[in-house]
């Protein structure tokens, strides 16, 4: 059974977790049976601290102590706008195992599409289309699973992945009758919302029935009290315990750590006290008790915080302005303090520097008392230390959207290049954030037609009514040559089109063409008019399929009336070319 386990807080986490490891032990089983079997995926719900992590951390154990491969990759509440950041830990490490050639042998096809999401390949100069690259991560696992079966793929925290790992996971577990891998989700209700909150739903479709995790009872709770607090706490204590936390896991694990340092005696007198001692776990009774530790230790935390990964005690220095000494200090004390603590073995992920946050809990709580001002001032150097750093302006963009406008080009063109960064490995809504804030900034008026012009852009597979707003705006103000108009007048009539105005779009592009004088330009949209005015006449628009889809494939349509007619010149660009300015323009 497993209240019979130490007290550890992993273990602590897995009393009365019978009937879940139960299941995970019966998908594993089955996955080892047969490599040609359909693979499976298994999704748990709970709140803050109910026991998710330590029971994806025993699944793993489960997992290799049968022959599997394991691996594991989580969310962060700080970092769910870094696209692919879930999927880049889940497969990026075993990938980068290989050698440079054989990775792209490995990949074939998918290595130029899959790899600059995977941090594997220098993305290309054009934007990639997000549904392939999409396709090519679920074709990567499939190899990935002819390789190293029997594969577990363990996602914790999923409410707070990156909307391009949600989309990836989706599509995954809708393949899984191909594959033979087994994929174990663990979320929490009600947290995502959304682009992000749809797809986890089509993941627990997926699923079957989603498992609840439940609370500990009573019982558990009174076993795991004399456990870590000795045989002799009375009933009273023990149910006193489970009425303050109820029977919530990590915040037993907590009020009872915290019996022990006060050296309270686990008798019915002493409880009254609990309630005292629990509000110290979490939100202001946290956040005072972090206050008691000195002023450098809180901008230590704060610090840590803010970067969320890759916390080492050089660049939470650098970043909260403590000198190096003060910082291992800090540094010590938080971990006493059971605040910070080492990376778990079992679960370290590349990017993990010295330190975590021992629960996300304290995390959240850390982050949400830094004053906005300082908060804000402290996301700007942030940004400083990752760029100089080397990781590129993608990488500071998470920082950089937080930093308050202030009209300073540099940090514009700093957004222009990592929406540009983005666009190239498939995350056109990462772009999207990046080129809303620069407009925030604002940037320059001759500047500012670009953002508009990029915007427009970078949303028209996602987000065509986005775009008919982006490119108007644009088409308004002065600053586009007659190649990028053109090209704008293209995008916008396609979105258009999409939106079913297609009206609209014809008659937008019959004002770009008188504007025109004779020449390609001018040869270039009045094939595209034709185009448009078939589509029109002769075809009823698509009802199903995405907008994405739909635009992509906009180029391919004839009339239903000319089955041998072909497509004019220059009216078959693409969406995804090329633009000098935001990647995503044709020529």
């Amino acid at each position: 059974m497993t209240e019979a386990r130490p007290d550890t807080a992993a273990s602590a986490s897995l009393w009365e977790r019978d009937a879940e490891l139960a299941a995970i032990t019966e998908a594993i089983e089955e996955l080892c049976v047969d490599q040609a079997s359909p693979g499976r995926v298994l999704v748990f719900r709970g709140e803050a601290g109910i026991g998710k992590t330590a029971l994806l951390t025993e699944a793993r154990r489960i997992a290799k102590e049968r022959g599997c491969t394991a691996w594991y990759a989580r969310g962060g509440e700080t970092v769910t706008s870094v696209p692919f950041n879930v999927v880049r830990q889940l497969l990026q490490p075993a990938l980068l195992e290989l050698m440079d050639g054989e990775t792209r042998d490995y990949l074939g096809d998918w290595y130029d599409i899959a790899g600059p999401a995977l941090g594997l390949a220098e993305p290309g100069e054009t934007p990639a289309d997000p549904q392939h690259v999409c396709d090519g991560l679920v074709a990567a696992v499939g190899r990935l699973v002819r390789r190293t079966w029997p594969l577990v793929l363990l996602i914790d925290d999923a409410h707070w992945a990156d909307q391009e790992t949600l989309h990836w996971l989706s599509a995954l577990t809708g393949r899984l009758a191909e594959m033979c891998v087994l994929v174990v989700v663990a979320r929490r209700p009600g947290e995502a919302t959304g682009e992000q909150a749809r797809c986890l739903q089509e993941i627990a479709a997926a699923s079957g029935p989603v498992t609840k995790i439940s609370a500990l009872t009573p019982d558990a709770t009174a076993g795991l009290t004399r456990t870590t607090v000795g045989e002799h706490a009375d009933d009273a204590f023990c149910r006193e315990v489970w009425a303050v936390t109820a029977g919530n896991p990590y915040e037993t694990v907590e009020l009872l750590a915290k019996v022990k340092d006060s050296q309270l005696d686990p008798v019915e007198d002493s409880a009254a006290e609990l309630r005292a001692l629990n509000k110290t776990a979490r939100g202001h009774g946290l956040v005072a008790r972090l206050e008691k530790l000195g002023v450098e230790a809180t901008r230590f935390a704060w610090a840590a915080a803010i970067l969320h990964t890759g916390i080492t005690v050089e660049i939470v220095a650098r970043l909260a302005g403590l000198p190096a000494d003060t910082a291992r200090e800090c540094a010590e004390l938080l971990t006493q303090a059971r605040i910070l603590t080492p990376p778990d073995p079992a679960n370290r992920q590349p990017d993990d520097g010295d330190l975590v946050f021992v629960h996300p809990l304290i995390a959240t709580a850390v982050y949400d008392s830094i004053l906005p001002s300082v908060r804000t001032a402290f996301h700007g150097v942030a940004a400083t230390v990752v760029t100089e750093s080397g990781r590129g302006p993608a990488a500071a963009s998470r920082h950089l959207i937080e930093v308050l406008p202030d009209g300073e080009p540099e940090l514009v063109e700093q957004l222009r290049a990592a929406a540009t960064e983005h666009l190239a490995v498939g995350a056109p809504e990462a772009a999207r954030r990046c080129l809303e804030r620069a407009l925030q900034e604002p940037p320059r008026p001759d500047v500012r037609v670009r953002v508009l012009y990029e915007l427009g852009c970078a949303t028209l597979l996602t987000a065509p009514a986005k775009t008919v707003e982006y490119l108007r705006s644009a088409l308004a103000e002065p600053g586009l040559d007659n190649a990028e108009r053109v090209n704008a007048v293209f995008r916008l009539s396609q979105a258009l089109l999409h939106n079913d105005q297609s009206d609209e779009a014809i008659r937008t592009v019959d004002a770009e063409i008188a504007r025109l004088d004779s020449g390609p330009a001018r040869m270039r949209l009045q094939a595209v008019r034709y185009m448009w005015d078939t589509i029109h006449v002769g075809e009823e628009l698509p009802t199903c399929g995405t907008p994405s889809m739909w635009v992509r494939n906009s180029h391919r349509r004839t009339p239903r009336s000319s089955p041998d007619s072909r497509r004019p010149a220059g009216a078959g660009t693409t969406p995804n070319a090329r633009c000098s300015s935001c990647a995503a323009t044709t020529r």
